[in-house]
């Protein structure tokens, strides 16, 4: 896999991981079914589907590149950051549209 497949790659994963606590509001990582999730439980798994996804891009890279360059601090911010862009679709669904479309179909 060339680097450019592995970019657009990663970028896709991060984009599906960052929605899905928000769009499936029954499922808890994906496997354990509850009744309903509160915010606190939302962010919580968010923020491990972002480190599920750093791990990946750090096997990405050594895969594609045959090594691992060096970050500071504001590599991870800035990737934190862009989690948190990728995630607001989901959030806007869950906690904005769902209620809205519910309170316009009755």
């Amino acid at each position: 896999m060339d680097l450019n497949q592995s970019v657009w790659l990663l970028l896709v994963t991060a984009m599906v991981l960052a929605n899905i606590p928000f769009i499936l509001s029954n499922r808890l990582f994906l496997l354990i079914k509850v009744p309903t999730k509160s915010i606190v439980v939302n962010l919580l798994e968010w923020f491990l589907y972002f480190i599920v996804t750093g791990f990946f891009a750090y096997l990405l890279e050594k895969k594609s590149m045959g090594h691992v360059a060096d970050q500071t601090w504001e590599f991870y911010t800035v990737a934190l950051f862009m989690f948190i862009i990728f995630a607001f679709p989901g959030f806007i669904y869950r906690y904005n549209l769902k209620q809205f479309l519910k309170q316009n179909k009755t």
